[in-house]
This record gives structure tokens, sequence and C-alpha cells, in this order.
């Protein structure tokens, strides 16, 4: 029997120009010293915003991979199984050069950029493939503390080449690195690190340990810690020997995700596996902090993603659902929240932007501090921010089509991975005790905006005072109004009155800093913000 009509439901979100509804990242390309590259980034962002592209992506998390640690005679394997749509998207990041590839460009010529804006722009689409792609990214500058191995593997790690499987690594198109640091009894505290490496007359080293995280275990090679007799050291395993004999690792288990779920993360032992030095004998953590650097960058720009694709999703839904006799996006308390979440989506992503540029530019006192307290407010406000996203489509985007419960259970990783919120934030006080340059650094990058408004003066003052103080109590707070004004700063002397106005009237003014979500001051330009970040589909 005929019962109802389909109406009043908005039309499917695909196909809309992912560049021309995120002004915010468009303008920062130009500005950090990447135009040149905006006519590839406009065909990346037609592929993810697909409607083939979003296929892939539900699938890949519809269909989590599958450990086989054995073959049907005994034989060990540790093969890890995944979705075809999973090597889709591999094979879509890799060709597009989101890994390795800036690491073989000039500096300066804005290549790190360029690749910051291609891995927000995927990382949209689904975050999960992100993961490695991230850490190829990140090993390149840590293998260079030893020019042989870098010799080795970087030019597979540069390659636009996508090749799954386990093989010989000189032997491959392409190759993906990994990290393996944290242990069951240490966590974050990489010191408490118990695997051992000892010595062998071939001048490697005889790996054993058990890692409680390795994500993305089908990688080619791993960066890991293990203590060597002269202490804490960093050694490149890679999961097949010169030889062409496994190495020894062991993948114990899959871990069971709250998301992330197309990707695997892995229990692992090392059983005598062999690895090779990296750095000195006893300067592991500082040999890796490299490659941890270069991933925090990558948990902002991935959070930034997050923020920005529940944000299409949710300004998509109330341009096109009526209620109460008008469109959603009519209503001024609508209007009032989704704008709050523009401010927000333009504040990390000019911020994610300007973190890229310094490392193209080598600005590393400013990266030095910057990076861990953008880390630490980015990613601890993405949760907040996709929540708010789903509410808009009320019980809609409760429901798992929707796609928002994906991005939901997405949202809190960055914030954990490579540091939660309080080991990022006592970095920060690392960061000032280190030297005074990096200090120097930000606060010249906050006070080009000084003078632009009042009350973001006001929060400057504050700004000084609370790094006179440098209590590890008061840690958070620190790391949070750093974050807070860089993002002020940019948003003040780079966007639109509306957006700078805004965002420094609901942070910084005696009515804030703000509370929920959509209790922005009465003289928002809402209507402007909500028009400036809305996708045009057709």
């Amino acid at each position: 029997m005929h019962t109802h009509d389909v109406e009043n439901q908005s039309p499917p979100l695909s196909g809309f120009d992912a560049l021309a509804c995120d002004p915010a990242l468009t303008s920062a390309i130009a500005r950090e010293g990447a135009e040149g590259a905006l006519p590839f980034l406009a065909d990346l962002a037609r592929l993810v915003t697909s409607a083939k592209a979003r296929e892939h992506a539900v699938l890949a998390n519809a269909n989590p991979p599958v450990l086989h640690t054995h073959d049907r005679y005994g034989h060990r394997i540790d093969e890890v199984e995944f979705h075809p749509s999973w090597h889709w998207l591999m094979g879509n990041a890799v060709g597009w050069g989101l890994h390795g590839a800036p690491w073989g460009q000039e500096p300066g010529t804005g290549a790190h950029v360029a690749r910051a804006a291609g891995f927000y722009l995927a990382s949209q689409l689904e975050a999960g493939h992100g993961c490695p792609i991230s850490m190829s990214y990140a090993a390149v500058p840590a293998l260079r503390h030893d020019p042989e191995l870098a010799a080795l593997y970087e030019p597979g790690l540069l390659s636009h080449s996508y090749e799954f499987g386990l093989a010989e690594p000189g032997g491959k198109a392409g190759l993906l690195a990994g990290m393996s640091m944290t242990e069951k009894q240490g966590g974050s505290d990489v010191r408490a690190i118990s695997s051992t490496a000892t010595p062998t007359a071939e001048g490697t080293y005889r790996i054993v340990g058990h890692k409680w995280f390795t994500s993305a275990p089908m990688n080619d090679l791993f960066l890991t810690l293990a203590q060597a007799p002269g202490g804490l050291t960093c050694f490149v395993l890679p999961r097949v020997l010169p030889d062409g004999t496994r190495n020894g690792i062991r993948l114990q288990r899959l871990k069971d995700k709250l998301g992330n779920r197309s990707n695997a993360s892995a229990e692992i032992e090392y059983a005598d596996a062999t690895g090779w030095r990296l750095g000195e004998e006893g300067r592991g953590v500082r040999t890796i902090i490299d490659m941890v650097s270069m991933t925090r960058l990558d948990c902002v720009l991935g959070s930034s993603a997050l923020i920005r694709a529940a944000l299409s999703e949710a300004t998509h839904h109330i341009a096109h659902r009526h209620a109460f006799g008008s469109l959603l996006a009519d209503k001024p308390l609508m209007q009032t929240v989704v704008a709050d979440m523009a401010l927000e989506s333009e504040a990390s992503t000019a911020l994610g932007m300007r973190l890229a540029g310094a490392v193209d530019r080598g600005e590393h006192d400013l990266l030095r501090l910057a990076l861990p307290a953008s880390k630490y407010l980015v990613c601890k406000r993405t949760p907040t921010l996709v929540a708010e996203a789903l509410e808009c489509l009320g019980g809609n985007g409760y429901i798992e089509d929707s796609g928002l419960p994906r991005l939901y259970r997405e949202a809190p990783l960055n914030s954990v991975w490579e540091g939660s919120g309080n080991v990022t934030a006592l970095d920060v006080l690392r960061a000032l005790n280190h030297d005074a340059a990096p200090v120097e650094a930000v606060l010249a990058e906050v006070e080009a905006a000084k003078g632009l408004d009042r009350w973001f003066d006001r929060g400057i003052q504050d700004l000084h005072a609370e790094l006179r103080g440098r209590e590890e109590r008061r840690a958070r707070r620190l790391a949070e109004m750093v974050a807070l004004c860089l993002q002020g700063s940019l948003l003040l002397r780079h966007a639109p009155s509306e957006v700078g106005s805004g965002f420094i009237a609901s942070r910084f003014s005696p009515e804030g800093p703000w509370r929920t979500i959509g209790t922005l001051p009465a003289e928002a330009h809402t209507v402007a913000l909500l028009e400036r970040v809305t996708p045009h589909v057709g």
C-alpha cells in the first residue's frame, strides 16, 4: 500500500566543489606559497567529493581489515586482508603524492603546503587511510639521520606507486612506512620502553619486545624504539629482509577500536627481529621526534578536515530542510549555531596551513611551540564540533547512513594519537623552557595583529602573563591560549572582517571564553558566515 511520500529531505551531498565553499583553505594555499597547486588541488577536490569516492569511504569502514596469522598448513604469515575500497583510497592518496612527495622538492617551493591541503581534502573523505599516508610522510625526515638508510628507502617513499603486499623493499615500486613505539607499560612515557636491541657481528641489532599499538602493520618498514646498550635508540625494521625472508615481526592481534575502523592497528611482537640503527645509541627520542612532529601536523590537518566535513554535512542539510514554515538555514538560532561552527573551521584550517607553511620555510622555532599547542586545541575541539553538526541533522544525524556517526567516532582519535592532551600541554612547557627562540617566534606571529582589535590586544596581554608563569597545573590553559592567539592573529590579518571580528568577539571578549556552540554575540555576521561555507551541489 502507498503510505507516504519522501519529501523535505536534503539531496545526496556529492559532486560539490570542496574548494569553492572553503575560502579559508584556498586563501591559505595562496598565502603560504602554493597558489600554483590550486589546479591540481581542484582535481583532487572533485575526486574526493564524487559519489564514487564517498561510496569507497563507506565500504572501507563497513568492511574492516582482517588478520591472518597462519596459512591453512600452519605456516606463520602475519598478513592483513583489506577490502578493495581501502586499496582504492590508498592508491589515490599515494598517486596524488600525499605521502612522501614533498620531500623530493626544493624547500620553500610550497610543496608541503600543497601536500597539506591535499591531505586535508582526502581526510574529509575518509580518515583511516590517512594514518599510513601520514606516517610515510613523517618517516622521511627521521630517516635522514642516516644517509645510507635514507638513500635505501627514500626513493620508494617518494614514489607515486602504491604496491601492497610483502616483498623486499628494494624490489617494490613504492613503499609505506610506519612507527612502532608504544608499549603497554609505558604509553606516552617512551622512557619506560622495555624492548631490547642487541648488537650483532653484522652491524645490525636483534630486537625483542612487544608493542601495544602499531598502526598500519602492513607497511613495508617501521621506525621503532628499543633499549640498546647505550640507551633508548631508534631502529628501522623492514618487514622483509634483503635476502627475501620475513623479518621476525609477529602480528598478535588487531585492535577493536572506537573509530578509524578501515585502518588496521595491531599489537606486534618482535621475535629476534633484525633492525638497523637510526641515529646514535641513546638518542632515540631525539631521532624519532622529527617523525612525531610531522604526524602532529597531520593531527591538526586531519582534525580540521573532520570539522570541515561535519560542517559541510550540517550546512548542506539546513540549506534543504524545512521546519516550522521555513528553511532551517533561515532560522536565526540555527544560523548562529552553524556560523559558530564555521568560525571554528576557518580558524583550525588557517592554523593548520600556517604550520605547513612553516615546514616549507624551515621555521623550526615557531613549530617547536606552535605545533603542540595547535594539536592540543584543534584536536580537543573536534569532537564537540562534530557532535554539534550531528545535532543539526536531528535524529537523522544519529543514523549510520548519514555519515555523521562515522565522523563522530573518528573525532577523538587525533587528540589521543601522538600525545594526549596532558602530553602535548607539557610539550608546550618544554618548548618554553628549551630556549627563548620558540616564544619569540610565536609572539612575533601573534603580535602581527596587534592593534587590529582591542579584545585581541587584551588577549595578547593575557598570553604574556601566562607565558611568564609556566606552571604545570596551568599547562592546558597555556596551550589553549597560544593556539587561540595564533588563530586570532591569522583571522584578523587574513580573513574577511565578519570572520575575524566574529572569532575575536566570541573567543576573546569579556563575554567569553565561549561556552556551547551557538552562543555568538549579537553583532556576529551569521548569514555571511553561513553563505561562505555552504556546499553547492549540482
